[in-house]
């Protein structure tokens, strides 16, 4: 049989046949016996093979196959070792969910999204949830970022899960597609959820008062089928968004505004830090490349584990000019 995995547990693989019935399967040991790094083998969003298995109580199935990936996305595992972890595969739009202070999303975490979402071939959306408790302060800052993403080219929404506004819009982006929604914990994921689908009633928690960081309330990757052919993935809150495999020489591909501007520079392998007659470095300097953006790369750049423990931590802040000025 074939089908389609809906949750993994990492043990256990709650699959939907291609006749929409659900199976819960396992894996042979086989999988992780095939040098594949990934903490997870099997991901949610693949397409896999199974073969019924009766000889338990419940009729369950054993995996035996998985089908090529149209794209997967992936990150360093939270231990911070050599494995990686895939979040999720086959996915059409990857949502990053994004607040400014409640809690902090910072420009490090959203650009290593972005750049991994870019090299994996998934399209990114950002969405800048909790609109309804801004100050002018914060709506000030929110507009600030919001302008630096849609110059490079990426689509940014503005939403309020609790007071439904925006809501219309993303589920028009989302009809017949395989959406994921990313995001710190706390930033509003589940919410936003039942906002489009209110008969999921996805479990939700407050923020912490003490360390204004969100509580995990989804354990597991896990699909839903909604309402006018949507599908989405809600994804565990993730604290830090570790880069996997890149070379250096390739990161700024992935960046577009550096990309449109690398045939300009002097060097064809320039890596736009210390190299004379850089068009990056000259875009830089005169205002058209996001400081906060510039930071970033560098950072993948460095391949320096401390970056991804700021990024983890939230001491990586929103880089204004003025910041990058003094």
């Amino acid at each position: 049989m074939t089908g389609t995995v809906y949750k993994s547990t990492g043990s256990w693989y709650y699959v939907k046949s291609t006749e929409n019935k659900f199976y819960n399967c396992r894996i042979k040991g086989k999988f992780r016996m095939k040098g594949i790094k990934s903490t997870n083998p099997i991901a949610v969003g693949d397409v896999v093979d199974f073969d019924l298995d009766e000889t338990v109580d419940e009729v369950n199935g054993i995996i035996t196959n998985i089908h090529d990936r149209k794209n997967y996305i992936v990150r360093k595992s939270v231990n911070l070792s050599k494995q990686t972890h895939i979040i999720a595969s086959n996915i059409d739009i990857g949502f990053l969910i994004v607040t400014i202070n409640n809690p902090i999303t910072t420009t490090s975490f959203i650009d290593r999204f972005l750049v991994t979402a870019k090299a994996y071939g998934i399209e990114a959306i950002l969405i800048f949830n909790k609109i309804d408790t801004f100050d002018d302060a914060t709506l000030d800052e929110q507009l600030y970022l919001q302008h630096t993403y849609e110059q490079i080219g990426y689509k940014c929404l503005r939403v309020s899960a609790t007071d439904n506004k925006g809501v219309a819009e993303l589920m028009d982006l989302m009809k017949g597609k395989v959406s994921m929604f990313s995001g710190h914990s706390g930033v509003g994921k589940s919410t936003l959820v039942n906002a489009i689908e209110p008969t999921l009633n996805l479990k939700t928690k407050e923020i912490s008062n003490t360390h204004s960081q969100g509580q995990h309330t989804t354990t597991f990757a896990e699909m839903f089928d909604l309402s006018n052919d949507i599908r989405i993935i809600d994804t565990p809150g993730i604290r830090g968004f570790g880069m996997v495999d890149m070379e250096k020489q390739e990161v700024s591909d992935y960046f577009p505004e550096f990309f449109a501007l690398k045939e300009d520079c002097k060097f064809n392998n320039c890596l736009h830090k210390e190299e004379p007659h850089c068009a990056v470095k000259k875009a830089l300097d005169e205002d058209r490349i996001a400081w906060s953006r510039y930071q970033s790369y560098l950072k993948i750049l460095e391949g320096d584990e401390e970056h991804y423990r700021n990024d983890i931590y939230g001491e990586d802040r929103i880089a204004s000019d003025e910041t990058r000025k003094s």
